[in-house]
């Protein structure tokens, strides 16, 4: 099994019975007590699924399920709440919650819930493992590895390789990374794309100052040239 998931849940007792019960099966868990820890997390760390209260200090679950769809992030997430109106599961799922469980739940029920998630992620995610030069991608679980050995990228870096992989041979600009990878509808935050890209080619170019695979496009943006191979 071996998925790694994120739970937000500011009640420690459930937060703490839900984490064993969790690792019991044999997934990986990290935790969040608060909303802006859990998108934090969601944005820095590669999460198979995320489980996320509503009713969390600092930024509820229903802004923080928002901002991690608007920023491009495709882990499913099932909601947590102890609210019973049909008009609070149906904002959660417009917002792009995938599932919604009321508390008091059975622990079963959600294990279940899961391994249903799971499942659909893994048929959804179509071409789920892609290759070029000596890397190998799987967009599924968020992984990259040179030769079998893993490279940690971050969930926002991992966006930027899969939306550059998958316009290959083509010149993005950096207002059009802004828009879709970071959702800025404003030009003015280009530096915040180019700190990224060096960051990128510190992790996949042998030689960061001449790269081979995330290339500049003088006076555009960028461009991924590198070969492309489906394996699923």
């Amino acid at each position: 099994m071996n998925e790694n998931i994120l739970l937000v849940e500011d009640e420690q007792g459930l937060r703490q019975t839900l984490t064993a019960r969790l690792k019991k099966v044999g997934y990986v868990v990290d935790t969040a007590a608060d909303g802006v820890e859990g998108f934090n997390k969601a944005m820095d760390m590669p999460f198979d699924l995320i489980i996320l209260d509503v009713a969390l200090p600092l930024r509820n679950g229903f802004d923080v399920c928002r901002d991690l769809r608007q920023a491009g992030l495709a882990a499913p997430i099932v909601m947590l709440t102890a609210r019973t109106q049909t008009v609070d599961k149906v904002v959660g799922l417009k917002l792009g919650a995938d599932d919604y469980v009321t508390k008091p739940f059975a622990a079963l029920e959600l294990l279940a819930r899961i391994e249903a998630l799971l499942r659909r992620a893994t048929i959804r995610s179509g071409q789920g493992l892609h290759e070029f030069g000596p890397f190998r991608i799987d967009f599924r679980r968020m992984e990259v590895t040179r030769d079998s050995t893993p490279i940690y990228l971050t969930a926002r870096e991992f966006q930027l390789l899969r939306y550059l992989i998958e316009r290959a041979e083509s010149a993005i600009s950096r207002t059009e990374l802004l828009r879709s990878v970071w959702n800025y509808d404003t030009g003015s935050f280009t530096r915040t794309v180019d700190m990224h890209v060096s960051s990128l080619r510190k992790k996949l170019e042998k030689d960061p100052t001449s790269p081979e695979f995330v290339v500049t496009v003088p006076n555009i943006g960028y461009m991924f040239v590198g070969a492309r191979k489906s394996v699923l």
